[in-house]
């Protein structure tokens, strides 16, 4: 290593030297960083997970527009809107079809006594709400009474159940006083808020949920004729509903407000966020202490090359050296340590919590740039000593 390092600084890698002097400190300060690393990489993971798990719902609906109530921040909150928009917005120009979309929650009981929270969607099983065709296929299964479809990535859901549903043999629970048959399966994924998402037809929804009106659904999902311009129907739809209970929207803007509004204005996203900040925190303080006791280690050696006029740059060039060893040898660990804690949390909790390719890319010139800080924050003694005061 000493011999490539001075071939790629053309120069003895003094730096890289004094950190192997002392291996205790050198250890203790890679920890340090790959500490630092696996917390915002995992900080980065949550968010990450919590951005992919609000968009999932939105990818498997059938429709080009989403007609919302004007205070829905989220898919999952909001007011009703009154069905008369659904007819409203069938009578513009370029809408081929639009179809009503019910939201609520339920718990679950697991014969082991314990909860599951799932999001449950009504739908018109004719309406075509669902873009995935299996999906689709298994919507006509709904035609029946108290019949749902359950999401076969629901988290911690008894062993050997979606397969025995997926063979054939549906599956029978009660909650909110009725007995719901489950026949088939769909694929979505839990979030942060619930468990897993379950279908059911408007008309079992309404059963579910007493207190809910018929003629208010939570959305209207709307799909374009083929020769329609998607931004004139737009335009279009905003004229003709009233603005005081609607908002139109493009599936992909709907997703992007949620994502952005539950990073931003909930408390999970912003403590994710806030984390990744206390991570690098972390780094620079771990790193600053260990170049700063290496530069008062060297103090005298330092001032001996100051006084014979060797300039600032050169003892930056040290530092950074150091710094820059330090930030690659604790990244690697780091991120293989990461990757290892997604897989568990992945397997262990369901969350879509996955290392994209650009974040090791990130992370790793974050972690450059915080042991740079690091650097320069720690020779600011050495700028200020007088060698004729050091002996």
């Amino acid at each position: 290593m000493t011999a490539l390092l001075t071939r790629l600084l053309g120069r003895l890698p003094i730096g890289w030297l004094q950190l192997v002097h002392n291996k205790g400190r050198l250890a203790a300060a890679l920890s340090g960083v790959a500490f630092a690393n696996v917390l915002i990489f995992m900080q980065l993971g949550f968010l990450g997970a919590l951005i992919e798990s609000i968009r999932l719902p939105y990818t498997i609906l059938n429709a080009d527009i989403l007609v919302s109530a004007s205070d829905a921040n989220t898919l999952f909150d909001g007011s009703p809107l009154p069905r008369n928009r659904l007819y409203q917005a069938l009578a513009v120009e370029g809408v081929a079809s639009a179809t009503s979309l019910y939201y609520g929650r339920i718990d679950w009981k697991q014969p082991d006594g314990t909860i599951r929270t799932m999001d449950v969607f009504g739908v018109d099983p004719q309406g075509a709400a669902f873009d995935e065709p299996a999906l689709a296929r298994a919507s006509e299964a709904l035609t029946l009474p108290d019949v749902a479809l359950i999401d076969r990535k629901t988290r911690n859901a008894p062993p050997g159940l979606f397969a025995a549903i997926e063979a054939g043999e549906p599956y029978r629970f009660e909650t909110k006083g009725r007995e719901l048959t489950v026949t088939g399966t769909f694929a979505i994924g839990g979030g942060f808020s619930a468990d897993g998402y379950l279908i059911v037809s408007d008309q079992t929804f309404l059963r579910l949920f007493p207190a809910r009106l018929p003629g208010a659904p939570n959305y209207v999902l709307v799909r374009l004729a083929p020769e329609a311009g998607r931004a004139a129907v737009i335009a279009d739809l905003r004229a003709s509903l009233p603005a005081s209970d609607s908002a139109v929207w493009t599936i992909e803007e709907a997703a992007t407000r949620d994502q952005r509004f539950q990073t931003t204005q909930k408390p999970v996203g912003v403590v994710f966020g806030f984390g990744v900040v206390i991570g690098v925190l972390v780094g620079v303080i771990i790193v600053y202490q260990v170049l700063s006791t290496d530069v008062a280690d060297h103090i005298r050696e330092y001032a001996t090359f100051k006084a014979m006029g060797y300039p600032q740059r050169f003892f930056l060039g040290i530092v950074f050296e150091e710094a820059f060893i330090l930030a690659l040898f604790g990244f690697v660990p780091g991120v293989l340590l990461a990757l290892g804690l997604y897989a568990a949390v992945a397997a262990g909790t369901g969350l879509p919590i996955f290392m994209p390719a650009g974040r090791p890319v990130f992370v790793f010139l974050g972690t450059l740039s915080m042991c740079a800080l690091s650097g320069a924050i720690a020779t600011r003694r050495l700028a200020r000593a007088n060698p004729a005061e050091l002996f």
